[in-house]
């Protein structure tokens, strides 16, 4: 499997949950701004939607959006549990945590990282923020992770997210739940791996 990735971008979540997961891989940077990989490919001929993160799989089919990856890539080795059995209520759960991060999170910090996003729209995103890492924050306050004791792709997703605050001025120890939760995740070694391996560290 060949993932493509932006250092730090979202498709951070899904190197995690590939390092996590033990499987072999490889990882290919690509350049947003002129559509080119490392390798110098044109990424809208390996990905038509032009954005990270995309997986190449073994057998030539190409995955994309983080959470039809990272879920793909826990399916693969089930006994590492990154996801909970699909016939459980605890992977819904699941589906819930990564369609709030992506929707309620994610998407809320966008606008920082768009030229032409207003200041009006910053500033509403940034009180849409606020309020979900409340929100947030008051469910990890009592739990090692976002489904109790175990580790899952949903925490891949949000320290992922989590670790854009710096970039905005967002200061997550207003939170002290989120400072706490964000440093256990960071000192897992998948998480470390990942970070060392897209240059983050």
């Amino acid at each position: 499997m060949k993932l493509f990735y932006k250092a730090g971008a979202c498709s951070l979540a899904s190197h995690i949950a590939l390092e996590e997961s033990g499987l072999p891989y490889e990882i290919e940077a690509v350049d947003l701004k002129t559509k080119l990989t490392a390798s110098g490919a044109d990424f809208t001929q390996i990905n038509a939607k032009g954005y990270v993160p995309a997986l190449l799989l073994d057998n030539g089919e190409l995955l994309t959006e983080g959470p039809a990856i990272m879920q793909y890539v826990a399916d693969q080795v089930p006994a590492k549990h990154l996801a909970p059995l699909s016939d459980g209520m605890a992977r819904y759960r699941l589906q819930s945590w990564l369609t709030f991060i992506g929707t309620e999170l994610h998407k809320n910090f966008s606008p920082f990282f768009n030229p032409a996003a207003s200041s009006d729209w910053k500033a509403a995103a940034m009180a849409n923020l606020e309020r979900r890492l409340g929100y947030v924050a008051q469910q990890v306050d009592d739990k090692q992770f976002l489904l109790g004791n175990e580790f899952s792709i949903g925490d891949a997703y949000l320290f992922t997210v989590l670790g854009w605050a710096k970039h905005i001025d967002l200061d997550l120890g207003k939170w002290p739940a989120l400072v706490a939760y964000q440093e256990r995740v960071g000192a897992r070694h998948g998480v470390q791996a990942a970070m060392k391996a897209e240059g983050l560290l």
